[in-house]
Protein backbone atom coordinates (compact mmCIF):
# COMPACT_ATOMS: atom_id res chain seq x y z
CA UNK A 1 0.00 0.00 0.00
CA UNK A 2 2.54 2.17 0.65
CA UNK A 3 4.56 1.42 -2.51
CA UNK A 4 1.45 2.05 -4.79
CA UNK A 5 0.97 5.89 -2.79
CA UNK A 6 4.42 6.58 -3.50
CA UNK A 7 4.08 5.56 -7.07
CA UNK A 8 1.08 7.70 -7.55
CA UNK A 9 2.76 10.86 -6.15
CA UNK A 10 5.36 10.49 -8.25
CA UNK A 11 3.03 9.82 -11.53
CA UNK A 12 1.21 12.99 -10.28
CA UNK A 13 4.64 15.00 -9.89
CA UNK A 14 5.96 13.82 -13.33
CA UNK A 15 2.47 14.62 -15.18
CA UNK A 16 2.81 18.41 -13.53
CA UNK A 17 6.01 18.80 -14.41
CA UNK A 18 5.67 17.57 -18.15
CA UNK A 19 2.81 20.63 -18.49
CA UNK A 20 5.22 23.09 -17.68
CA UNK A 21 7.62 22.06 -20.13
CA UNK A 22 4.69 21.47 -23.04
CA UNK A 23 3.69 25.00 -22.12
CA UNK A 24 7.14 26.48 -22.44
CA UNK A 25 7.91 25.39 -25.63
CA UNK A 26 4.30 26.41 -26.75
CA UNK A 27 5.26 29.85 -25.87
CA UNK A 28 8.55 29.85 -27.05
CA UNK A 29 7.26 28.31 -30.59
CA UNK A 30 4.46 31.09 -30.56
CA UNK A 31 7.47 33.99 -29.68
CA UNK A 32 9.58 32.98 -32.84
CA UNK A 33 6.23 32.79 -34.79
CA UNK A 34 5.64 36.70 -33.64
CA UNK A 35 9.10 37.52 -34.17
CA UNK A 36 9.04 36.24 -37.73
CA UNK A 37 5.87 38.77 -39.18
CA UNK A 38 6.64 42.29 -38.99
CA UNK A 39 4.20 44.84 -38.28
CA UNK A 40 1.77 46.57 -40.30
CA UNK A 41 3.82 50.17 -40.99
CA UNK A 42 7.08 48.72 -40.91
CA UNK A 43 5.56 46.41 -43.65
CA UNK A 44 4.47 49.29 -45.77
CA UNK A 45 7.90 51.13 -45.42
CA UNK A 46 9.86 47.59 -46.60
CA UNK A 47 7.05 47.31 -49.41
CA UNK A 48 7.29 51.47 -50.74
CA UNK A 49 11.15 51.20 -50.04
CA UNK A 50 11.58 48.05 -52.45
CA UNK A 51 9.14 50.16 -54.83
CA UNK A 52 11.65 52.50 -54.78
CA UNK A 53 14.49 50.77 -55.69
CA UNK A 54 12.61 49.26 -58.23
CA UNK A 55 11.74 52.54 -59.84
CA UNK A 56 15.45 54.32 -59.80
CA UNK A 57 17.85 52.33 -61.74
CA UNK A 58 20.87 50.60 -59.58
CA UNK A 59 24.13 53.06 -60.49
CA UNK A 60 25.98 51.61 -63.33
CA UNK A 61 28.62 48.68 -62.86
CA UNK A 62 30.50 49.96 -66.39
CA UNK A 63 31.34 53.42 -67.54
CA UNK A 64 29.58 52.66 -70.88
CA UNK A 65 26.16 52.23 -69.10
CA UNK A 66 26.51 55.62 -67.41
CA UNK A 67 24.69 57.20 -70.71
CA UNK A 68 21.65 55.29 -70.63
CA UNK A 69 21.31 55.40 -66.90
CA UNK A 70 21.14 59.25 -66.63
CA UNK A 71 19.04 59.34 -69.43
CA UNK A 72 16.98 56.81 -67.66
CA UNK A 73 16.97 58.97 -64.48
CA UNK A 74 16.47 62.58 -66.04
CA UNK A 75 12.56 63.36 -65.28
CA UNK A 76 10.29 63.68 -68.48
CA UNK A 77 7.99 65.89 -66.03
CA UNK A 78 5.38 67.07 -68.81
CA UNK A 79 3.01 64.61 -70.39
CA UNK A 80 2.81 64.27 -74.61
CA UNK A 81 1.07 67.04 -75.89
CA UNK A 82 0.87 66.13 -78.93
CA UNK A 83 -1.99 63.65 -77.31
CA UNK A 84 -4.96 66.14 -77.54
CA UNK A 85 -3.93 67.63 -80.87
CA UNK A 86 -6.80 65.21 -82.63
CA UNK A 87 -9.18 66.63 -80.34
CA UNK A 88 -8.41 70.59 -80.98
CA UNK A 89 -8.55 70.05 -84.83
CA UNK A 90 -11.62 68.31 -84.78
CA UNK A 91 -12.80 70.97 -82.69
CA UNK A 92 -11.44 74.45 -85.15
CA UNK A 93 -12.23 72.15 -88.01
CA UNK A 94 -16.14 72.14 -86.72
CA UNK A 95 -16.20 75.53 -85.91
CA UNK A 96 -14.56 76.48 -89.36
CA UNK A 97 -17.37 74.55 -90.93
CA UNK A 98 -20.04 76.34 -89.08
CA UNK A 99 -18.26 79.59 -90.24
CA UNK A 100 -18.75 78.60 -93.74
CA UNK A 101 -22.63 78.32 -93.58
CA UNK A 102 -23.03 81.39 -91.37
CA UNK A 103 -20.81 84.01 -93.47
CA UNK A 104 -22.18 83.04 -97.20
CA UNK A 105 -23.39 86.09 -98.23
CA UNK A 106 -20.73 88.10 -96.09
CA UNK A 107 -17.44 89.64 -98.08
CA UNK A 108 -15.02 88.41 -94.89
CA UNK A 109 -11.82 86.84 -95.76
CA UNK A 110 -12.34 82.56 -96.16
CA UNK A 111 -10.79 80.85 -94.15
CA UNK A 112 -9.07 77.80 -94.82
CA UNK A 113 -8.41 74.33 -93.24
CA UNK A 114 -5.89 75.32 -89.78
CA UNK A 115 -2.67 74.27 -89.87
CA UNK A 116 -1.23 73.28 -86.29
CA UNK A 117 1.72 75.23 -85.28
CA UNK A 118 4.01 75.70 -82.16
CA UNK A 119 5.79 73.73 -80.02
CA UNK A 120 2.61 71.43 -78.81
CA UNK A 121 1.93 70.33 -83.10
CA UNK A 122 5.64 70.03 -82.80
CA UNK A 123 5.85 67.27 -80.15
CA UNK A 124 7.36 69.29 -77.14
CA UNK A 125 5.50 72.27 -74.74
CA UNK A 126 7.52 75.36 -74.04
CA UNK A 127 5.11 76.67 -71.63
CA UNK A 128 6.27 74.31 -68.86
CA UNK A 129 2.90 73.29 -67.79
CA UNK A 130 -0.84 73.44 -69.85
CA UNK A 131 0.54 73.42 -73.49
CA UNK A 132 -1.98 76.27 -75.66
CA UNK A 133 -2.81 74.34 -78.78
CA UNK A 134 -2.04 77.11 -81.64
CA UNK A 135 -3.20 76.64 -84.93
CA UNK A 136 -2.60 78.93 -88.28
CA UNK A 137 -5.64 79.86 -89.94
CA UNK A 138 -5.08 80.98 -93.46
CA UNK A 139 -7.23 83.71 -95.46
CA UNK A 140 -8.27 84.85 -98.66
CA UNK A 141 -9.59 87.58 -99.94
CA UNK A 142 -13.45 87.28 -100.40
CA UNK A 143 -15.45 88.11 -103.61
CA UNK A 144 -14.68 91.19 -105.51
CA UNK A 145 -11.81 91.58 -103.39
CA UNK A 146 -7.62 91.11 -104.19
CA UNK A 147 -5.10 91.18 -100.99
CA UNK A 148 -1.52 92.34 -102.17
CA UNK A 149 1.39 91.82 -99.80
CA UNK A 150 3.66 94.22 -99.06
CA UNK A 151 6.70 93.13 -97.61
CA UNK A 152 8.36 96.66 -96.42
CA UNK A 153 12.23 96.45 -96.19
CA UNK A 154 14.56 93.74 -97.87
CA UNK A 155 17.34 95.16 -95.66
CA UNK A 156 15.37 94.07 -92.63
CA UNK A 157 14.24 90.59 -93.24
CA UNK A 158 13.02 90.03 -89.59
CA UNK A 159 11.68 93.38 -88.64
CA UNK A 160 10.17 94.70 -91.87
CA UNK A 161 6.68 96.06 -91.63
CA UNK A 162 4.70 93.78 -93.86
CA UNK A 163 1.26 94.46 -94.46
CA UNK A 164 -1.83 93.36 -96.98
CA UNK A 165 -3.87 95.95 -98.67
CA UNK A 166 -6.92 95.26 -99.99
CA UNK A 167 -8.42 96.70 -103.35
CA UNK A 168 -11.91 96.01 -104.76
CA UNK A 169 -12.37 94.03 -108.36
CA UNK A 170 -14.81 94.30 -110.85
CA UNK A 171 -17.17 91.75 -110.79
CA UNK A 172 -19.54 92.62 -113.46
CA UNK A 173 -18.58 89.85 -115.87
CA UNK A 174 -18.94 86.96 -113.24
CA UNK A 175 -21.84 88.44 -112.14
CA UNK A 176 -23.48 84.76 -113.09
CA UNK A 177 -20.82 83.07 -111.19
CA UNK A 178 -21.38 85.36 -107.87
CA UNK A 179 -25.34 85.37 -108.12
CA UNK A 180 -27.13 88.33 -106.50
CA UNK A 181 -24.10 90.06 -106.03
CA UNK A 182 -23.27 93.86 -106.86
CA UNK A 183 -20.32 94.86 -108.43
CA UNK A 184 -18.64 97.40 -105.67
CA UNK A 185 -16.72 99.59 -108.06
CA UNK A 186 -20.10 100.24 -110.79
CA UNK A 187 -23.03 100.49 -108.79
CA UNK A 188 -24.38 103.18 -106.83
CA UNK A 189 -24.24 103.41 -103.08
CA UNK A 190 -27.51 103.50 -103.03
CA UNK A 191 -27.50 99.85 -104.76
CA UNK A 192 -24.65 98.60 -102.47
CA UNK A 193 -27.03 98.94 -99.73
CA UNK A 194 -28.53 96.18 -100.28
CA UNK A 195 -25.93 93.65 -99.82
CA UNK A 196 -23.35 93.71 -97.08
CA UNK A 197 -20.71 96.05 -97.15
CA UNK A 198 -17.39 95.26 -98.53
CA UNK A 199 -14.30 94.17 -96.59
CA UNK A 200 -12.84 97.69 -96.57
CA UNK A 201 -15.62 98.87 -94.48
CA UNK A 202 -15.29 96.22 -92.05
CA UNK A 203 -11.73 94.70 -91.21
CA UNK A 204 -9.98 97.35 -92.93
CA UNK A 205 -8.00 100.84 -91.43
CA UNK A 206 -6.97 102.80 -94.84
CA UNK A 207 -7.33 100.06 -97.00
CA UNK A 208 -4.88 97.66 -95.01
CA UNK A 209 -6.39 94.93 -93.42
CA UNK A 210 -6.46 95.48 -89.60
CA UNK A 211 -5.33 92.41 -87.30
CA UNK A 212 -6.91 93.79 -84.11
CA UNK A 213 -10.55 93.82 -86.02
CA UNK A 214 -9.86 90.79 -87.60
CA UNK A 215 -9.22 89.54 -84.26
CA UNK A 216 -12.24 90.56 -82.66
CA UNK A 217 -14.40 89.93 -85.54
CA UNK A 218 -13.71 86.31 -85.04
CA UNK A 219 -13.95 86.58 -81.43
CA UNK A 220 -17.40 87.97 -81.30
CA UNK A 221 -18.07 84.86 -83.87
CA UNK A 222 -16.52 81.55 -81.75
CA UNK A 223 -18.88 83.49 -78.52
CA UNK A 224 -21.85 83.32 -80.54
CA UNK A 225 -20.96 80.17 -83.01
CA UNK A 226 -20.22 78.11 -79.78
CA UNK A 227 -24.05 77.20 -78.88
CA UNK A 228 -23.96 75.14 -82.71
CA UNK A 229 -21.16 73.23 -82.25
CA UNK A 230 -21.29 69.65 -80.50
CA UNK A 231 -18.71 70.15 -78.61
CA UNK A 232 -20.61 73.35 -76.32
CA UNK A 233 -22.30 69.35 -74.49
CA UNK A 234 -18.82 68.58 -72.94
CA UNK A 235 -17.06 71.88 -72.58
CA UNK A 236 -17.65 75.55 -71.55
CA UNK A 237 -16.10 78.14 -73.63
CA UNK A 238 -14.43 81.43 -72.69
CA UNK A 239 -13.14 83.67 -75.01
CA UNK A 240 -9.56 85.32 -73.21
CA UNK A 241 -8.03 88.49 -73.68
CA UNK A 242 -5.98 88.74 -76.92
CA UNK A 243 -5.41 91.43 -78.98
CA UNK A 244 -4.16 90.19 -82.65
CA UNK A 245 -5.57 86.77 -81.86
CA UNK A 246 -8.72 84.90 -80.92
CA UNK A 247 -8.07 82.77 -77.78
CA UNK A 248 -10.67 80.44 -75.87
CA UNK A 249 -10.57 78.56 -72.96
CA UNK A 250 -12.34 75.02 -72.99
CA UNK A 251 -13.55 73.24 -69.37
CA UNK A 252 -14.62 70.00 -69.11
CA UNK A 253 -16.86 68.13 -66.54
CA UNK A 254 -13.68 67.32 -64.72
CA UNK A 255 -12.63 70.73 -64.38
CA UNK A 256 -9.39 69.73 -66.72
CA UNK A 257 -8.63 73.10 -69.14
CA UNK A 258 -8.06 73.02 -72.96
CA UNK A 259 -6.58 76.39 -74.17
CA UNK A 260 -6.78 77.07 -78.02
CA UNK A 261 -5.15 79.99 -79.90
CA UNK A 262 -6.02 81.05 -83.43
CA UNK A 263 -3.76 83.11 -85.51
CA UNK A 264 -4.34 84.55 -88.85
CA UNK A 265 -2.44 84.45 -92.02
CA UNK A 266 -1.95 85.27 -95.35
CA UNK A 267 0.06 82.82 -97.55
CA UNK A 268 3.31 84.50 -99.19
CA UNK A 269 3.43 82.89 -102.69
CA UNK A 270 3.64 79.48 -102.48
CA UNK A 271 6.00 79.25 -99.93
CA UNK A 272 5.78 77.91 -96.14
CA UNK A 273 5.72 81.21 -95.22
CA UNK A 274 2.56 83.64 -93.57
CA UNK A 275 1.94 87.03 -92.91
CA UNK A 276 0.91 86.64 -89.42
CA UNK A 277 -1.52 88.49 -87.12
CA UNK A 278 0.59 86.97 -84.21
CA UNK A 279 3.25 89.35 -83.03
CA UNK A 280 6.34 88.60 -81.40
CA UNK A 281 6.63 89.15 -77.37
CA UNK A 282 7.54 92.41 -75.81
CA UNK A 283 7.06 94.57 -79.18
CA UNK A 284 4.57 96.82 -80.26
CA UNK A 285 3.45 97.62 -83.69
CA UNK A 286 0.68 98.77 -85.81
CA UNK A 287 -2.48 97.12 -85.94
CA UNK A 288 -2.00 97.00 -89.66
CA UNK A 289 1.13 95.54 -89.57
CA UNK A 290 1.78 91.62 -90.22
CA UNK A 291 5.19 90.41 -89.49
CA UNK A 292 6.24 87.46 -91.68
CA UNK A 293 6.57 83.73 -89.45
CA UNK A 294 7.73 80.89 -89.90
CA UNK A 295 5.91 78.67 -88.08
CA UNK A 296 4.16 76.30 -90.73
CA UNK A 297 8.18 76.08 -92.18
CA UNK A 298 8.86 75.17 -88.49
CA UNK A 299 6.11 72.36 -88.23
CA UNK A 300 6.96 70.86 -91.72
CA UNK A 301 10.91 70.47 -90.81
CA UNK A 302 9.85 68.45 -87.46
CA UNK A 303 7.48 66.59 -89.03
CA UNK A 304 10.23 65.97 -91.95
CA UNK A 305 12.55 65.12 -88.81
CA UNK A 306 10.04 62.30 -87.44
CA UNK A 307 9.85 60.61 -90.91
CA UNK A 308 13.60 60.00 -91.10
CA UNK A 309 14.01 59.56 -87.48
CA UNK A 310 13.63 56.76 -85.71
CA UNK A 311 10.88 55.83 -82.40
CA UNK A 312 13.44 56.40 -79.77
CA UNK A 313 14.79 59.78 -81.13
CA UNK A 314 15.91 62.16 -78.32
CA UNK A 315 15.48 65.64 -79.59
CA UNK A 316 12.02 66.94 -78.59
CA UNK A 317 13.33 65.54 -74.89
CA UNK A 318 16.67 67.42 -75.97
CA UNK A 319 14.42 70.54 -76.29
CA UNK A 320 11.73 70.35 -73.75
CA UNK A 321 14.73 70.10 -70.73
CA UNK A 322 16.24 73.06 -72.52
CA UNK A 323 13.10 75.20 -72.24
CA UNK A 324 12.87 74.19 -68.64
CA UNK A 325 16.10 75.12 -68.02
CA UNK A 326 16.55 78.39 -69.88
CA UNK A 327 13.14 79.12 -68.01
CA UNK A 328 13.31 82.78 -66.47
CA UNK A 329 17.09 83.78 -68.29
CA UNK A 330 17.66 85.94 -71.35
CA UNK A 331 17.31 83.15 -73.54
CA UNK A 332 13.95 82.20 -75.16
CA UNK A 333 12.87 78.92 -76.15
CA UNK A 334 13.10 79.85 -79.85
CA UNK A 335 16.96 80.45 -79.34
CA UNK A 336 16.81 76.69 -78.08
CA UNK A 337 14.98 75.67 -80.91
CA UNK A 338 16.99 77.18 -83.30
CA UNK A 339 19.90 75.80 -82.11
CA UNK A 340 18.32 72.42 -82.35
CA UNK A 341 17.07 72.42 -85.78
CA UNK A 342 21.14 73.45 -86.55
CA UNK A 343 22.21 70.39 -84.89
CA UNK A 344 19.40 67.78 -86.35
CA UNK A 345 20.60 69.05 -89.91
CA UNK A 346 24.34 68.52 -89.10
CA UNK A 347 24.01 65.33 -86.74
CA UNK A 348 22.04 62.12 -88.15
CA UNK A 349 19.38 60.95 -87.13
CA UNK A 350 20.66 57.87 -86.06
CA UNK A 351 23.07 59.66 -83.30
CA UNK A 352 20.04 61.02 -81.76
CA UNK A 353 18.79 57.76 -79.77
CA UNK A 354 18.47 57.70 -76.17
CA UNK A 355 21.86 56.71 -75.02
CA UNK A 356 22.76 59.55 -76.80
CA UNK A 357 21.26 62.30 -74.44
CA UNK A 358 24.09 63.32 -72.71
CA UNK A 359 26.15 63.78 -76.12
CA UNK A 360 23.32 65.96 -77.66
CA UNK A 361 22.80 68.12 -74.15
CA UNK A 362 26.31 68.45 -74.30
CA UNK A 363 26.31 70.20 -77.99
CA UNK A 364 23.07 72.18 -77.78
CA UNK A 365 25.05 73.64 -74.35
CA UNK A 366 28.31 74.50 -76.65
CA UNK A 367 26.66 75.44 -79.36
CA UNK A 368 24.58 78.02 -77.23
CA UNK A 369 27.80 79.29 -75.16
CA UNK A 370 29.92 79.45 -78.81
CA UNK A 371 26.89 81.76 -80.13
CA UNK A 372 26.56 84.06 -76.88
CA UNK A 373 30.51 84.73 -76.88
CA UNK A 374 30.84 85.07 -81.00
CA UNK A 375 27.41 87.41 -80.54
CA UNK A 376 25.97 85.32 -83.53
CA UNK A 377 23.25 82.82 -84.25
CA UNK A 378 21.80 82.36 -87.31
CA UNK A 379 18.19 82.00 -88.18
CA UNK A 380 17.56 78.54 -89.20
CA UNK A 381 15.54 79.68 -92.51
CA UNK A 382 17.72 82.35 -94.17
CA UNK A 383 20.31 82.16 -96.18
CA UNK A 384 20.63 78.47 -95.18
CA UNK A 385 21.41 75.54 -97.68
CA UNK A 386 20.73 73.00 -95.28
CA UNK A 387 16.99 73.19 -94.85
CA UNK A 388 15.06 70.21 -96.54
CA UNK A 389 13.96 70.39 -99.93
CA UNK A 390 10.17 69.75 -98.46
CA UNK A 391 10.09 73.25 -97.18
CA UNK A 392 8.79 75.73 -99.63
CA UNK A 393 10.33 78.97 -99.30
CA UNK A 394 10.46 82.54 -100.82
CA UNK A 395 13.44 83.56 -103.09
CA UNK A 396 14.23 86.58 -101.08
CA UNK A 397 14.99 84.23 -97.97
CA UNK A 398 16.81 81.67 -100.28
CA UNK A 399 19.13 84.63 -101.61
CA UNK A 400 19.51 86.51 -98.78
CA UNK A 401 22.21 86.80 -95.98
CA UNK A 402 21.96 84.67 -92.47
CA UNK A 403 20.10 86.78 -90.25
CA UNK A 404 21.40 86.99 -86.51
CA UNK A 405 19.42 86.30 -84.04
CA UNK A 406 21.88 87.56 -81.38
CA UNK A 407 22.49 91.17 -83.48
CA UNK A 408 21.68 92.79 -80.00
CA UNK A 409 24.71 91.45 -78.15
CA UNK A 410 26.82 93.45 -80.74
CA UNK A 411 25.13 96.18 -80.09
CA UNK A 412 25.48 96.04 -76.31
CA UNK A 413 28.18 94.46 -74.59
CA UNK A 414 26.29 94.90 -71.05
CA UNK A 415 23.92 92.53 -72.98
CA UNK A 416 26.86 90.08 -74.24
CA UNK A 417 28.22 89.91 -70.50
CA UNK A 418 24.64 89.16 -68.88
CA UNK A 419 23.78 86.28 -71.81
CA UNK A 420 27.43 84.98 -70.27
CA UNK A 421 26.23 84.82 -66.73
CA UNK A 422 22.84 83.69 -67.52
CA UNK A 423 24.22 80.72 -69.67
CA UNK A 424 26.60 79.80 -66.38
CA UNK A 425 23.06 79.63 -64.79
CA UNK A 426 21.61 77.31 -67.14
CA UNK A 427 25.20 75.11 -67.00
CA UNK A 428 24.20 74.84 -63.60
CA UNK A 429 20.71 73.66 -63.69
CA UNK A 430 21.82 70.96 -66.28
CA UNK A 431 24.49 69.93 -64.08
CA UNK A 432 21.89 69.40 -60.93
CA UNK A 433 19.49 67.59 -63.23
CA UNK A 434 21.82 65.46 -64.24
CA UNK A 435 23.27 64.85 -60.59
CA UNK A 436 19.87 64.43 -58.80
CA UNK A 437 17.83 62.98 -62.27
CA UNK A 438 14.04 62.71 -60.97
CA UNK A 439 14.72 61.39 -57.52
CA UNK A 440 13.29 65.20 -56.21
CA UNK A 441 9.80 63.85 -57.45
CA UNK A 442 10.46 60.39 -55.29
CA UNK A 443 11.25 62.53 -52.20
CA UNK A 444 8.41 64.43 -52.51
CA UNK A 445 6.55 61.28 -52.72
CA UNK A 446 8.27 60.06 -49.68
CA UNK A 447 7.54 63.04 -47.77
CA UNK A 448 3.86 63.51 -48.48
CA UNK A 449 3.14 59.39 -47.49
CA UNK A 450 4.73 60.12 -44.07
CA UNK A 451 2.58 62.88 -43.37
CA UNK A 452 -0.25 60.99 -43.92
CA UNK A 453 0.78 58.48 -41.75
Amino acid sequence: MHMGALLLSATQYWQFWAGVVVALLFIWNVWLLLRDIPEHGSEEESSSSEEEEVRVPPPPNDARDLPRFIAERVYWPFPDPTVRCALVEEIVGDLLHIFDSVVLSSFFPNLQRAIGVGGAFEGWNPHMKDPVYRLLVPMTAPRGHSFHLELGNEEDLLARKSSIRVELECTCEREQDFGDMLCFLHHSEEELKKQEPSLLSTLCTDSYLDAEKTARWFQNFVKSAWVLMPQSQVYNVEVLPSTRTCKFQLTGAARRRLTIEIVFGVQQEDSDIFLSSQMRKDTSIPSTTWPQSCSVAERKFFQHVAREGMFNSIHLKCMQVCAHLVEGTVFPTYVVKTIVMHLLTNIPMAMWHKTDFLLRMDNIMRCLRGCVREKRLDHFFFGNEMVPDVIVLPPSFQNSEPINLFEHLKRNQYARADALQKFEVVRERLRRLITYGHERKHRARRRRRADRQ
